[in-house]
C-alpha cells in the first residue's frame, strides 16, 4: 500500500494489530455510547444524541435541550467530551480496515482506498466541530449552530459510510481475486 494513505507508513506486520487494536477500542466506546450515555438522552422528542447532531433547526434541538433534565444535560455534555477520545479510534479503525482491504488492489482502486484513508480522519475534524456546536447549544448559545451540526454530522456520517462501503466492496473484491473460480 502507498505511504498515501494516512496508515501506509506502518510496517505490513503491524497493520493487523492496529486495526483490531483500534476496532476493538472503538466497540467499547460504541458500548459505552449505547449502554450509558445515550439512554438518558431519549426522551419523546429525543432518541439520543445522533438525533440531537442531526436536529437542524434551532426549535427542534431547543426542544430536545428542553426535553432533558439537568442529569440527561450532564450526560450529553460528558458524551461530547468523551467523542474527542472516541474520534481517533474510529478514524484509525476505519482507515486501517481500508489499508488491510485494498492491499491487493492497484490504480484507481488504490488511490481510492488512499484517499477515502485521509476521510476517515477528515470526519473526525467535522465531528469536533459539530460537537463544539452541540456544546454551545447545551450552553444556550443556541444561534446558529444547530446548522452548524447538522452540516458537519452530515458530511461526517457520509465519509464514515463511504469508507464502510468501500473497505466492504475492496474486501469482497479482494477475496475474488484469492478465489476467482468462487462465485
Amino acid at each position: 500500500m502507498s505511504i498515501f494513505h494516512p496508515l501506509g507508513f506502518l510496517p505490513t506486520n503491524l497493520r493487523k494489530p492496529v486495526f483490531w487494536f483500534s476496532l476493538i477500542l472503538t466497540a467499547a466506546c460504541f458500548a459505552i455510547f449505547g449502554m450509558l450515555l445515550d439512554p438518558p438522552l431519549k426522551t419523546p422528542v429525543s432518541s439520543g444524541i445522533v438525533s440531537f447532531e442531526l436536529a437542524r433547526t434551532t426549535e427542534a434541538s431547543a426542544a430536545m435541550v428542553n426535553s432533558w433534565d439537568s442529569r440527561a444535560r450532564l450526560f450529553a455534555a460528558f458524551g461530547l467530551g468523551f467523542d474527542f477520545i472516541f474520534m481517533p479510534l474510529y478514524a484509525t479503525a476505519l482507515s486501517a480496515g481500508l489499508l488491510l482491504a485494498a492491499s491487493r488492489l492497484r490504480g484507481i482502486w488504490l488511490a481510492l482506498a488512499n484517499l477515502i484513508g485521509w476521510g476517515a480522519f477528515l470526519a473526525t475534524v467535522f465531528d469536533a466541530v459539530e460537537n463544539i456546536a452541540l456544546f454551545a447549544i447545551l450552553t444556550g448559545e443556541v444561534g446558529a449552530n444547530p446548522q452548524i451540526a447538522f452540516g458537519c454530522a452530515s458530511i461526517k456520517f457520509s465519509l464514515l459510510l463511504l469508507g464502510l462501503a468501500y473497505a466492504l466492496a475492496a474486501r469482497l473484491l479482494s477475496r475474488k481475486l484469492d478465489h476467482p473460480n468462487v462465485k
